[in-house]
């Protein structure tokens, strides 16, 4: 049987992903495992394979699933197996080093720090055995520093230059994704609770976002003190005294109530910055209390921009105003403590890398994405949206907590009821994968539209997208599907055409066709009619990538949606176009665009 030349690369790609041969079977639809046994061996592919240890192929998943904005209940259940997982690893990685290192000085007790004073924490009756009877929930009141220490040695260069800096009352870090900054500030926040009895508050856009903190939090005290957390708030029963872990969306109305150490997680991408700092400050207004700002950043446009820059802090003050920041180079040598009072410490994955985090191929990395892109997200470089035809304004707009959805359950068989959705499908016109959203519609005067779920497919196997489009039609009522029908999508709309002939439209891309895709999001976007979770930042980006440009007789100014290789990674944007696009241009609630196309 004869493969196609575009079917090998995508079992390659898998391959080199360490997907096992059977995995790649099912995924592309082959016949069996061997030809892929055949094709490793024929063109080199396990050459291509470097060793890694376990650690480092869980932490992969992890970051994989990560990644994944709307998780299903499994691959929840997968994601706290595997952090569980990965963070006991460390911890047993640590015990060993350490019992080797008392066997050759000379013998002693070999128990870890951590077990050591629990043990004799039990320990401490008349006889000398163990009290019987229950534990005291959260009890962490037997931990001290040095049982901390086993923790400390997990933990890369740059994480260790954020804890020696605890003393700062204000850090602000600008970092690349995926380095571990929320693991690092979870095991933190616990380590201080543990320590001082100071309560402990985490602010994030999204509710489901700040569950991450509390999951890595319960993790560590499990896999490196065996001590089970429970509760939300978390309440720590210390040597100090009960310390409160609070997790909180930015839109928690209780929110401004309590005081304590406050870290603000991904504040790049919070909508409504001032009254965000506002919130801060005043649950750190007493001197003892630290305020943590962490982010990725997104555009120049957004108000948190000049916070990190430090105009926010020269404005109304003409004594300021020629007084000099440390520069981007020198905040990735350690950090710097500003004029401003704010330490700031920058973190590219560069920097990552050569603070010892080895979970990245920076080569693969730049090839999967364009300059601008992986400036952005791995270089730590902000977006200058002059160009784009949406403002990042209108875009924070739309980026809620979706948790306030009373009518949408992502846990449950039927997550929307009997509710219509409309999907939009987009293949990448530059790389080997997809994209599918589910759009909830209006159904009344003043709804807005919802992105429900997002979906990434690698791989050029039309069969498998289609697979998993019948996964979605089983979970909601689908009464449109708008699919653009170049390259694998052709494959995939014939197969939606027979199983779904009532719902499946075809898009054929054209310079009229494409305005009208764009300039309906323009109008859904800028009429605020469109919602979607805050955690998903790759919507926002996306739709960013779409920029204006001049008409060919160059005579007005108009906007072009391209997708070559430097706006490749909207194709989230198009294939929400393509769903919304099934509402009327001419829809009465369409408000006038600041738009016009020239003709």
């Amino acid at each position: 049987m004869a493969y196609s030349p575009e079917l090998r690369e995508a079992a390659k790609r898998l391959y080199l992903k360490r997907w096992t041969p059977d995995e790649i079977r099912d995924d592309l639809a082959l016949p069996n495992a061997r030809i892929i046994y055949h094709w490793a061996d024929k063109y080199g592919w396990r050459d291509l394979l470097r060793e890694e240890e376990i650690d480092e192929a869980i932490a992969r998943r992890i970051v994989l699933l990560t990644d994944i904005p709307d998780k299903s209940q499994n691959q929840i259940k997968e994601l706290d197996m595997l952090i569980g997982k990965h963070v006991q690893l460390k911890k047993q990685r640590i015990e060993a080093m350490h019992r080797e290192a008392i066997a050759a000085a000379g013998g002693g007790d070999t128990q870890p720090a951590g077990k050591r004073s629990a043990a004799g924490h039990a320990a401490d009756d008349k006889d000398g055995k163990p009290r019987k009877g229950r534990k005291k929930k959260n009890d962490v009141s037997h931990l001290t520093a040095e049982d901390f220490a086993v923790w400390h040695d997990t933990l890369f260069g740059y994480q260790k230059t954020m804890h020696a800096n605890l003393h700062q009352r204000i850090r602000d870090i600008l970092k690349s994704r995926q380095i571990g900054a929320t693991y690092y500030f979870a095991g933190e926040a616990f380590e201080q609770a543990t320590l001082t009895g100071d309560p402990q508050i985490f602010l994030s856009a999204s509710r489901s976002q700040a569950e991450v903190f509390r999951s890595y939090i319960i993790a560590i005290a499990q896999q490196f003190f065996e001590i089970e957390l429970s509760g939300n708030p978390i309440v720590l029963h210390t040597a100090h005294g009960d310390a409160e872990l609070r997790f909180l969306s930015t839109n928690s109305k209780t929110a401004q109530s309590y005081h304590g150490h406050v870290y603000i997680d991904e504040y790049f991408w919070i909508g409504k910055f001032d009254e965000l700092n506002k919130l801060a400050s005043a649950m750190a207004t007493h001197k003892k209390w630290r305020k943590t700002y962490f982010s990725t950043p997104s555009t120049k446009a957004h108000p948190a921009y000049s916070f990190w820059t430090g105009d926010h802090w020269r404005q109304g003050k003409p004594e300021r105003e020629n007084i000099e920041f440390p520069s981007f180079d020198a905040l990735r040598d350690g950090g710097r403590l500003c004029p401003d009072k704010q330490w700031r410490f920058v973190v590219t994955i560069e920097d990552a890398i050569a603070g010892g985090c080895e979970l990245f191929d920076l080569d693969e990395l730049r090839d999967e994405y364009n300059a601008d892109d992986f400036a952005n997200l791995f270089m730590c470089v902000f977006v200058d949206d002059a160009l784009s035809i949406f403002k990042f304004t209108d875009l924070e707009r739309c980026m809620v907590d979706s948790a306030h959805w009373q009518d949408h359950k992502p846990a449950a068989p039927r997550p929307f009821g009997n509710r219509e959705v409309w999907l939009g499908y987009d293949p990448s016109r530059t790389r080997d994968n997809a994209t599918l959203v589910v759009v909830a519609p209006p159904a009344n005067s003043g709804e807005k539209f919802r992105i429900l779920e997002k979906h990434y497919w690698r791989g050029l196997n039309f069969s498998h997208h289609v697979a998993e489009i019948q996964k979605i039609y089983a979970k909601y009522r689908v009464t449109y599907i708008g699919v653009d029908t170049t390259g694998i999508g052709a494959g995939v709309f014939d197969s939606l055409t027979t199983l779904y002939p009532r719902e499946a439209t075809a898009i054929h891309y054209s310079v009229g066709s494409k305005t009208r895709l764009v300039l309906k999001m323009v109008e859904v976007i800028e009429g605020g009619r469109i919602e979607w979770d805050a955690s998903h930042k790759d919507i926002a980006m996306s739709c960013l990538a779409i920029r204006r440009t001049m008409t060919d007789s160059g005579g007005a100014m108009t906007f072009k949606a391209s997708r070559d290789q430097t706006t490749g990674h909207a194709d989230v944007f198009f294939a929400t176009a393509h769903a919304v696009i099934n509402e009327p241009l001419t829809h009465q609630h369409q408000r006038k665009s600041s738009w016009a196309i020239q003709h």
